[in-house]
């Protein structure tokens, strides 16, 4: 069996989502950031980065969300969670890398800026900035990137449950509803998943 180290709200469910999806066996473990578990010793032998999601495998340990997510669809075929010609799979990467590089980045600086800079104006400015940046992110996902119902066009992949993750976080960012429509349309087919449900009820998130 898996075990699925993840913090409620965070980039983990995404990869949660996946597992339920694939009807995978594994076992969820609740880290509870606000103790600071992800600093722990013992979470730190697990993943040395401090943070979440991470899987532990019969074959040793994946981080990072596209690694993870990739990682589970192939080792669930018959889930069809991914592409399997491999330039359309590229793409699914492509898609997932945008949002673990860029997407993630942004909005990571509204309240973990210092990762990247002491002096309080910097986090500020940093912090003011986000409804711009992110803003950005999701027009090029809203006029292009997103190619259908859901991202890849008509078939659902593991693409979905990460744009679904990172589009959660577009109203504490302060950016405006009205502004993306297709991607709050993708966010509303997505919770209406089984396993979308169910990983938001482990999680103790609506």
């Amino acid at each position: 069996m898996m075990k699925f180290f993840y913090a409620p709200g965070t980039c983990a469910v995404a990869s949660h989502i996946a597992l339920e999806e694939a009807g995978a066996d594994y076992e969820g473990v609740r880290l509870d950031f606000s103790a600071g578990e992800q600093n722990k010793p013992e979470y730190l032998a697990v993943n040395p980065k401090g943070r979440v999601p991470a899987l532990v495998t019969d074959k040793g340990i994946l981080t990072e969300t596209p690694a993870i997510l990739a990682y589970i669809a192939q080792t669930h075929p018959t889930a069809k969670l991914a592409p399997t010609d491999p330039f359309t799979f590229a793409q699914a990467q492509e898609f997932n890398a945008y949002l673990c590089a860029t997407v993630h980045v942004a909005h990571a600086h509204r309240m973990r800026g210092s990762r990247w800079a002491d002096e309080d104006s910097s986090l500020v400015d940093m912090k003011r900035k986000v409804p711009e940046t992110v803003g950005a992110c999701f027009d090029l996902i809203e006029n292009g990137m997103l190619q259908g119902d859901w991202v890849m066009g008509d078939t659902y992949t593991i693409c979905d449950p990460y744009l679904f993750t990172a589009a959660r976080w577009l109203d504490g960012d302060g950016v405006p509803a009205e502004r993306h429509p297709r991607v709050r349309a993708h966010m509303e087919r997505m919770a209406e998943r089984p396993a979308a449900k169910a990983a938001m009820a482990q999680q103790g998130l609506n």
